[in-house]
Formats: C-alpha cells, sequence, structure tokens
C-alpha cells in the first residue's frame, strides 16, 4: 500500500506547476512591442508626424493643465523611488519576503538601465519629411521610473493584493506618462516604449518571485478579498479597449484634415499611453493570477 504524497508534494499542495513559458512569452512580446513602436513611430512618416503633432498640440493641453503637470513632474523621480522602497521594504520587513525584494528592486534598476543604455544607444531620429528634432527621446526616463517603482511594489505583494495594486500602479504609470507629454518633454512614442521597457523586465522577475516564494504565492480565489476581485483587472481592460476605440475614431476623424487639427493628435497621443498602460496592467494581472491559482480540493 503506497503512503500518501507529504506536504511538498505537488498533489497534495494542489497548486499548478511554476511554468516558464508564460513568462518567456510575456517578454518576448514585450521586447516586440517595443521594436515596434520604435520602426512605427521613429522609422516611418506616419507615425512621426502623428506623434510630432502630438507632441506640438501639447501646447493647447498646457494652457490648462501645464502647472500641475509640471508639480508631479518634479516630484514623479523622488516620490517613485521612495514609494517603490518604502511599500517594499514594509513587506519585505512584515512578511520576510527578502528574495522576492531583491529581484523585484534588480528589475526595477534593469529597467531604468535598460531605458537610458536604449536612448543613448540609438541613433538620432532620421529626417523623413517631418520636421523634429532628430534628438532620440525613447523610451521616457521618467515613465519608466514610474511604472519600474508601480512594478517592484506588484511583485512582492501577495496575490490577494495585486489586482488592486495592479490598476493603482498602472494608473500612476499612465498619469506620469501624459504628464511628461502635457509638459513637452516626450512624445507618446516614448512614453509607451518605457512601459515595454518595464513590462520585459517584470516578466523576467516575476518568474524567480514565483518559484523563490511558493509558499505566499498562494491565489485563493477572487472573492477572499476586496484587493483580489475580477473587477479591478476588468476595469484595466475596459479602459484599455475604450481607450483604443477612442483613439482609433479621433485619429480616423482627423486624418482628412490633419494639418488643420490644433488638439486631435494630443488627444490621440494621450490615447496611446492610456492603452499601454491599461492592456498591460491587464494582461500582467492575468499572468501572476494564472499561475498561482490553486487547484480545487475536489
Amino acid at each position: 500500500m503506497h503512503s500518501p504524497r507529504s506536504g511538498r508534494g505537488r498533489r497534495q499542495s494542489g497548486r499548478t506547476p511554476i511554468s516558464a513559458l508564460p513568462f518567456i512569452t510575456a517578454a518576448v512580446v514585450s521586447l516586440a512591442g517595443l521594436v515596434a513602436t520604435y520602426l512605427f513611430f521613429v522609422k516611418s512618416t506616419t507615425g512621426q508626424f502623428v506623434d510630432e503633432s502630438a507632441l506640438v498640440q501639447a501646447k493647447v493641453a498646457q494652457q490648462f493643465i501645464g502647472v500641475q503637470a509640471s508639480q508631479v513632474l518634479d516630484l514623479l523621480p523622488v516620490t517613485s523611488v521612495v514609494i517603490a522602497f518604502v511599500m517594499v521594504l514594509f513587506v519585505t520587513l512584515a512578511r520576510r519576503r527578502w528574495k522576492a525584494a531583491g529581484i523585484a528592486l534588480a528589475a526595477m534598476a534593469a529597467a531604468n538601465l535598460s531605458t537610458q543604455l536604449i536612448k543613448f544607444g540609438l541613433p538620432d531620429r532620421p529626417f523623413i519629411g517631418v520636421q523634429t528634432l532628430t534628438l532620440n527621446s525613447l523610451p521616457s526616463g521618467h515613465s519608466t521610473i514610474a511604472a519600474s517603482a508601480a512594478a517592484a511594489v506588484f511583485l512582492v505583494v501577495s496575490p490577494r493584493w495585486r489586482p488592486a495594486v495592479a490598476f493603482v500602479g498602472g494608473s500612476y504609470a499612465v498619469i506620469a506618462g501624459a504628464a511628461t507629454l502635457i509638459n513637452q518633454w516626450h512624445r507618446p512614442a516614448d512614453v509607451v516604449a518605457a512601459f515595454f521597457v518595464v513590462s520585459f523586465w517584470t516578466a523576467v522577475a516575476a518568474l524567480p518571485v514565483l518559484r523563490t516564494g511558493r509558499s505566499w504565492n498562494v491565489w485563493l480565489g477572487s472573492g477572499q478579498y476586496w484587493a483580489s476581485r475580477r473587477w479591478w483587472m476588468g476595469l484595466a481592460a475596459l479602459i484599455a479597449v475604450l481607450g483604443a476605440v477612442s483613439t482609433a475614431l479621433v485619429l480616423r476623424a482627423v486624418e482628412p484634415h490633419a494639418h488643420n487639427s490644433t488638439i486631435s493628435f494630443f488627444l490621440g497621443g494621450v490615447g496611446l499611453i492610456v492603452v499601454a498602460g491599461y492592456g498591460l496592467t491587464a494582461l500582467g494581472t492575468l499572468l501572476l493570477t494564472h499561475q498561482v491559482r490553486r487547484h480545487s480540493s475536489r
């Protein structure tokens, strides 16, 4: 007669194995998104025109919310780093998640270093018929700081907190990215590229976080806690879809009269930031939630 498996066995724990394939796929998709963003918005005339028009038209938005956006930008680097380190330190000390904290902070550092290397490593923007500054500004450093800080907290919190933390952190990153556009520091594509850089390193870091923290990376269901409700991810996905539809409609309407537009391309640029930010938020939540889901004991 065979003895039942111990508490360390996979059958008794009832948990799905942590497969590397979904995380590798997520990293590859993020990298592909970064490359596609560069090729379309930097290497094509249409992409450059849309991107540059959004940047130029941001002056209109500055008349209404420029001061507030400047204040956000001034405090963004310090605020992002402080929030990330305080939250990660609190979770680490309270829950003793030393490995997860180290991995999350390393991913945050890697994302910001990668952004700077890409920014200075890429050639100047080519002139292909659009009047623009040739200095490469892709990806956005400010957006990387904000998004990577949110991602670090997302990685170290327990699964029951992740859906809510992802939505709040994604919203913070989107606001920070939109602020860089309003202040004309960065084009929309710079912000989108920064989000893809962060999503790449988040996918890379998530696998070792889950594998080294099997004891606390347990998903008990969306109904167990308010922060783990499905509607957090659903809301992020809904905002991304609405943003995509709105952006497509705005750009399609302005296409015949592109040179007469005063704010349509700016709105389209903000829409692109919203789509990328909330879309990646929803996908990241889905990825980590699915991987730590506990099997039914029946």
